[in-house]
């Protein structure tokens, strides 16, 4: 198992809505799975989690940002990534507002290619009534904490 410490991004627009991205698996040792996520990821060697989160704020969604918010929480799991290795994860979440915002793909990676396949904004409705798994499960908890819902 390999330790992988996470940056994770709530990004909500100005009308309260959740930017997710919908993560699915064609291939390889998680073929078939399917799940909504956060924008995010791993911290490369030397980075902390403020630089991980700008960093993935503009690759994943294409704006560059200064300040990628308050951490609001911190969650730590087990699960296994794209290529089936095992990974623990301690999962740092930063909420940034934003206004109005055009999601751009140009930064992807080829793995991000390949797995990204949508994104959407979320109300808290729509996460309430879902049948799709959200990761992580908590996550509106985590948005009614701190006041946006």
């Amino acid at each position: 198992m390999i330790e992988r410490p996470s940056a994770r991004l709530l990004v909500v627009d100005g009308r309260d809505r959740l930017l997710l991205f919908r993560f699915e698996h064609r291939s390889g040792p998680l073929q078939g799975k399917v799940f909504w996520a956060t924008p995010g990821g791993g911290l490369d060697p030397g980075e902390t989690y403020e630089e991980a989160a700008r960093r993935e704020m503009f690759e994943e969604v294409g704006l560059r940002i200064e300040d990628p918010g308050p951490q609001i929480a911190r969650r730590e799991a087990t699960f296994p990534l794209s290529d089936g290795t095992l990974a623990h994860a301690d999962e740092r979440y930063f909420l940034l507002k934003v206004d109005d915002l055009a999601v751009s793909s140009t930064g992807w990676t080829d793995l991000e290619r390949d797995v990204m396949t949508d994104h959407r904004w979320w109300s808290r409705e729509d996460l309430d009534t879902t049948p799709d798994q959200i990761w992580p499960e908590t996550i509106a908890d985590m948005l009614v904490a701190v006041g946006v819902w």
